[in-house]
């Protein structure tokens, strides 16, 4: 008879349904069984209950940007407040200041740094240069990359470029035969810098003036693009956060034409709102897209109910506060943190909303694993897959980012909140990473996930 490394016990939430009393085996660091309780329990060499708990796969961070202000978190932190929040992966964006990642020794060289300081699993998007166009894609693809990120704006033409949509078509053709997505940020250049402009010239620089200069037509406009390309090119179209519910139902129509489209919400917009919160955030709630009305919270919430909505990711930053802070809000940089709250504040907001829970998992973990092609280890509680889970408990709490001891930054958009779940234990791999208190992983733990479409491109 098997007898298992490991049995964890609890409350089971799966993607696709829940078992109240149930079970996972682990055995070297794989989930090796899972059932209920009421069955018996298999032979094991230590059993750990958890039977007022919640037994959640850990889950997967879809867009993380750990190097966006030299100087700050890096991946030694951005992977710590990961741990504590029950985040076994995540997935960084390729625009690190004063480096774009768009060529195979800039991606080798930030696949060896973040090996060197991760705590939790990663993986690495990259990108391309407007002047080189498809021509590094290759080389990037057999360094691993797990996919590839463009923007239809521009934010900064060396660090966050605008690739125009025929040199993102050429691109899309390259990514198509193998497999990978193209991750596209989702605003019209023309239309934003216009507005922009003209929203300025009124005099206008307050909370609501953000807004009023990229509104929700310059973000659909360019949903668009990006689907049509993807249509004409074979390729799987994606689009990395959408704050408007129109949006998800454009989408939806690629879907039923039989297009591999898909669309990601960030934790900001599924939990904030612009009259609520950015009204008195002001630059500690500015990010692009902007957080929107609570119509279109609460339309994204259907959205997820539905199963229209592909994924879940925090699009987290740490941004030093002062970057944060001007009363213009042109001002400011864009961007917020979520990692250590992701898990239990979408646990919070679909409990209150009666969303199924299995609806949580299936948005940030199993879908996040089939939309990068790392379901063969990541993504699930099922036999074969690394035993990633993520321990909650009942436990309502205040929280405060900076007295929480596992972030870099001193602020988050989410102090002062109640979060009704608290993340008591995360396991990474069979390994617990973060005990409820502290974070245990050493830096250098975490391992480098390459997806499985190209895995035999190179053996690094």
């Amino acid at each position: 008879m098997t007898e298992f490394d490991l049995l964890i016990t609890g409350h089971l939430v799966l993607a696709h349904g829940e078992i109240p009393n149930g079970y996972v085996a682990i055995q070297n660091g794989k989930v090796a069984h899972v059932g209920a309780v009421d069955s018996g329990l298999p032979a094991a060499r230590q059993t750990e209950h958890y039977s007022d708990c919640y037994v959640f796969p850990a889950a997967i961070d879809s867009q993380v940007h750990s190097r966006s202000q030299k100087g700050q978190e890096d991946f030694i932190w951005s992977t710590r407040s990961a741990a504590a929040g029950g985040v076994g992966t995540i997935v960084d964006m390729p625009y690190d200041a004063g480096r774009l990642i768009c060529d195979a020794e800039r991606f080798e060289l930030k696949k060896k740094e973040a090996r060197e300081q991760a705590r939790v699993d990663f993986a690495l998007y990259g990108t391309v240069h407007p002047d080189d166009g498809a021509a590094k894609i290759d080389e990037i693809v057999a360094a691993g990359a797990i996919g590839f990120k463009f923007s239809t704006f521009g934010t900064d033409p060396e660090r966050f470029p605008r690739i125009p949509a025929y040199t993102m078509h050429d691109c899309f053709a390259a990514i198509s035969g193998y497999g990978l997505i193209a991750g596209v940020h989702n605003e019209d250049d023309e239309v934003v810098k216009h507005l922009i402009e003209r929203v300025k010239s009124q005099g206008r620089t307050d909370y609501a003036a953000h807004s009023a200069s990229r509104p929700v037509y310059a973000e659909n406009l360019a949903v668009l693009q990006v689907y049509e390309l993807g249509a004409d090119t074979g390729c799987r179209a994606h689009v990395v956060h959408c704050s408007n519910g129109r949006g998800y139902e454009i989408c939806a129509s690629y879907q039923r034409q039989g297009y591999p489209a898909t669309m990601e919400a960030c934790l900001h917009y599924l939990v904030l709102s612009e009259e609520d919160d950015v009204s008195r955030l002001v630059g500690r709630g500015k990010v692009n897209p902007p957080i929107r009305g609570k119509r279109e919270r609460e339309a994204l919430w259907q959205h997820l109910a539905a199963g229209t909505l592909t994924v879940v990711s925090t699009d987290h930053v740490s941004w030093s506060l002062d970057r944060k802070s001007n009363a213009n809000m042109f001002d400011n940089a864009s961007g917020a943190t979520g990692l250590e709250v992701l898990l239990p504040m979408m646990v919070s907001e679909a409990s209150r909303r009666n969303v199924p829970l299995s609806r949580v998992v299936q948005v940030l973990t199993y879908n996040a694993a089939r939309l990068f092609s790392i379901q063969d280890t990541k993504g699930a509680l099922e036999v074969g897959r690394d035993a990633d889970l993520a321990i909650l408990k009942k436990e309502p709490y205040v929280y405060d980012g900076k007295a929480s001891g596992q972030n870099f930054s001193d602020w988050s958009p989410y102090d002062g909140r109640t979060i009704d779940y608290k993340v008591k234990k995360t396991m990474l791999r069979g390994n617990w990473v973060f005990d409820g208190s502290n974070v245990t992983a050493e830096p250098g733990s975490g391992q480098f996930i390459r997806p499985l479409s190209t895995a035999g491109l190179a053996s690094s």
